[in-house]
């Protein structure tokens, strides 16, 4: 048994809306901080990496909510 058995589906779409607009955030502060580091490229690398790093696990938020969401519903 999952510890998140009990997250009614509110809260699970709640948390999906939540990743869904930190990614939106990504995509608007990235290419701004690239701008300000386009003298090093060891730290636009860096930059690169915890970018991917945070949206795979906004996507992981993402997917695992609306599975969950749907799991619920085809029961």
């Amino acid at each position: 048994m999952s510890k998140y058995e009990h997250v009614s589906n509110e809260w699970l779409f709640f948390f999906g809306i939540i990743a869904g607009y930190a990614l939106l955030g990504l995509f608007l502060i990235v290419p701004g901080i690239l701008a300000g580091l386009s003298g090093n490229l060891l730290l636009i690398i860096l930059a690169v990496i915890i970018v991917i790093i945070i949206v795979l696990f906004a996507l992981a938020i993402i997917l695992k909510g609306l599975s969950r969401l749907f799991h619920h519903r085809s029961h």
